[in-house]
């Protein structure tokens, strides 16, 4: 096999592999379409998801909703941690009583059952995964 033609299988492989990545789309920060919340800033959603506040804007009891497929790309679009970082955080808030976690859910149907059933619940999906009755507060970038 000659130079030509081992640089052209490199470069096919190359092309293919780097085709084979999937383009990670946005984080969307999503409530209930009915829950009168319009907007939350990037510090809102931090002081939130990080228990910081136990309030949304509206005064009632926030409800944050970790989803186990995209926690950790979430939060490291959010605070530029690792899932290690998150754990180890929460560890140390829940031994000193401080606060309780986001509670966790599996599927992303069960986060969408809980942010539709609950006006408090606030989650995040891929942007380009938002059901129409969520309405996004937040679009975080990878």
């Amino acid at each position: 096999m000659n130079r030509v033609q081992r640089l052209l299988i490199a470069s096919t492989l190359s092309a293919t592999l780097v085709a084979a990545v999937p383009a990670s789309a946005d984080i969307a920060v999503v409530v209930n379409a009915g829950s009168g919340i319009d907007r939350l800033t990037r510090s809102d959603v931090v002081n939130i998801f990080m228990g910081r506040y136990r309030k949304l804007p509206t005064g009632n009891v926030a409800l944050p909703v970790d989803s186990s497929s995209l926690k950790a790309r979430f939060y490291r679009a959010l605070v530029d941690k690792d899932l290690a970082e998150i754990n180890s955080y929460w560890a140390r808030l829940v031994f000193s009583g401080e606060a309780s976690p986001p509670q966790q859910i599996v599927s992303i149907g069960d986060v969408h059952q809980l942010v539709i059933q609950n006006m408090n619940a606030l989650s995040y999906v891929d942007s380009s995964q938002v059901p129409a009755d969520m309405h996004v507060v937040l679009t975080l970038s990878e």
